[in-house]
């Protein structure tokens, strides 16, 4: 049989019990931790970089309406330096041209407007003249809402907004639309010439009548902040529970001998000579 003091010693002995925690683990570790750091710093240079872009797009919304771009310039326009310059043009409505987009606004559901306005150079520009309900979806509800002639719009340069919405293709040859695609809505209504972009027409800009504009939603999701402090938060205490481990696993403790007078020995020691001591581990 065996003896059970001998066991007891054996297994106090065992390198398994003192050493370190096993080196893969350790790495995992330390390579998780670096990336949760990464993640933190990352998302605190995205906030810097979205606070910018709310600021530039709040000085181009309020600033004082600019003329529209020259054809020469349109394929250089993108999202990043144009979109939602304030911006004027002037032409004739093409009414039997519209373009009903389905939307959900702050009014509730129905439809944005879009009609295309041909300017005296030949080009044409889509101004999304803005909301109706789905009641007044037909043309014939809102006449008195249509101008004749020249007319003169103020808004806001909006890029185009190609194949659909969430979940929902455009489907041109049904004439339902879930997004503003001014290619996909100028080939279906045979138009020529015109802007790859769109304008979300200003409140002031509408006749009595016609839709409701000036309801475009400049909102730009500002939470890098809350992300940083959660990655940097998980990197701590990826941090603490490593230093725990490896603290627990012996890494950081000392041994120490306790000398066992002579009477208070086991009969076990007795028998097998070792009333020298023995090492104990703190518990």
């Amino acid at each position: 049989m065996s003896d059970p003091v001998r066991q007891e010693d054996a297994e106090a002995r065992s390198p398994a019990r003192a050493a370190p925690p096993r080196l893969w683990l350790t790495l995992l570790s330390l390579t998780a931790f670096v990336v949760l750091m990464a993640l933190g710093v990352w998302q605190v240079e995205r906030r810097t970089w979205k606070l910018a872009l709310i600021d530039r797009v709040e000085q181009r919304v309020h600033a004082p309406a600019q003329p529209i771009p020259s054809p020469a310039s349109w394929p250089t326009i993108t999202a990043a330096n144009d979109e939602y310059r304030h911006i004027g043009v002037s032409g004739r409505f093409l009414h039997d041209r519209e373009t009903l987009v389905q939307a959900v606004t702050e009014e509730g559901p129905g439809y944005w407007v879009l009609t295309p306005l041909l300017r005296a150079d030949g080009t044409t520009i889509l101004i999304n003249r803005g909301f109706v309900p789905s009641e007044r979806r037909d043309p014939s509800t809102r006449q008195g809402g249509n101008p004749d002639g020249q007319v003169a719009v103020t808004g806001l340069l909006r890029v185009t907004e190609p194949k659909g919405g969430f979940l929902r293709d455009n489907v041109p040859q049904h004439n339902r639309w879930f997004s503003r695609d001014v290619a996909a809505i100028a080939a279906a209504r045979d138009l020529h010439n015109v802007a790859p972009f769109f304008i979300d027409a200003d409140a002031g800009s509408q006749e009595a009548g016609g839709p409701i504009g000036g309801l475009t939603v400049v909102r730009f999701p500002n939470n890098h902040l809350i992300y940083a402090l959660t990655w940097f938060a998980l990197a701590f205490m990826l941090a603490g529970r490593l230093f725990v481990t490896f603290r627990g696993g012996g890494l950081f403790r000392r041994k120490r001998f306790v000398h066992e007078p002579a009477g208070g020995a086991s009969a076990s020691a007795r028998r097998t000579g070792s009333d020298a001591g023995t090492i104990v581990e703190p518990t």
